[in-house]
């Protein structure tokens, strides 16, 4: 009897223990996969490709580098090398234009902000100065304020429209003034135009002080790239004279392009890492 108390009193803490934890949507990893390279197209400006799309042309690219490889040096360790690296190249283009259409966009959301406090003060409601931003609003812009324009005209929902809109640009940027937005509307009041100012002159602040950054960390990183790069350049060249690659097909040539290639991995993101600012986070999706 005193054991059956004692399971009950523990299955009952435990209850208490778990209704208190907060509850988080547990993906698979094939789900939640899809989702973030998802996420990484749309934040890069790929409009029309999915996460399948994208895993397809990393398998093309890399039977691609390894066929070429294969032909020039007849090695099939450093073609197999070659062909990892561009199963690699894919994302770390993404993920390069993604830093770019952010920087490109850092730019640009200052004037957007502007243009949204002249078409308030000049007593437009907040829909209308949203969809006004597709005329008036900077070049690279207009198409996700078009839409969404295009979409409160349809349902009249303002706040599923500005949900698509936050989709629609994927930018830490863009989730901020969208939150910003839709703050305003729903407790209303007059200083508006104020807040509006007030966070384009932050703006502003934020992307000269990133770029100031930003111009002192580029040497870094350009260095961490040139130095990975190089010793992988002088192995293709060798690779032109038929003799010299023999002895990669051991398996004592395949254990030194394995080391090799994990001491540039790491000391490529040792060096990432010891020049790497802060990325804003879509915290605000």
């Amino acid at each position: 009897m005193g054991a059956l108390v004692g399971l009950l009193f523990g299955v009952g803490l435990l209850l208490i223990w778990n209704s208190g934890r907060p509850r988080t949507r547990r993906d698979s990893a094939g789900t939640g996969w899809a989702v973030r390279r998802t996420d990484l197209l749309r934040q890069a400006g790929v409009d029309g490709v999915g996460a399948a799309q994208s895993l397809a042309a990393q398998a093309v690219c890399a039977l691609t580098a390894f066929g070429l490889v294969l032909v020039i040096t007849g090695t099939v360790a450093v073609a197999a090398c070659f062909g990892i690296f561009a199963w690699f190249a894919v994302p770390v283009v993404l993920a390069r234009m993604r830093r770019r259409r952010q920087v490109a966009l850092r730019e640009l959301w200052p004037e957007a902000v502007d243009n949204l406090a002249s078409a308030v003060r000049a007593g437009m409601s907040l829909p209308e100065a949203l969809a006004a931003l597709a005329v008036r609003g900077p070049a690279e812009l207009r198409p996700a304020f078009a839409r969404f324009g295009s979409a409160y005209r349809a349902t009249g929902r303002f706040a599923e429209c500005l949900d698509l809109l936050k989709a629609d640009l994927a930018d830490p940027v863009g989730d901020r003034v969208c939150e910003t937005v839709r703050v305003a509307r729903e407790v209303g009041g007059s200083d508006l135009g104020t807040v509006l100012r007030t966070l384009s002159e932050l703006l502003r602040s934020d992307a000269r002080t990133r770029a100031e950054l930003e111009t002192r960390q580029s040497w870094i990183v350009n260095s961490a790239r040139l130095a990975v790069a190089a010793p992988w350049a002088v192995l293709l060249l060798l690779g032109t004279r038929s003799t010299a690659l023999d002895a990669f097909d051991s398996r004592t040539g395949v254990l030194l392009l394995g080391i090799g290639g994990g001491v540039c991995v790491i000391a490529y993101r040792i060096m990432l890492r010891m020049g790497r600012l802060p990325e804003a986070q879509r915290v605000l999706r």
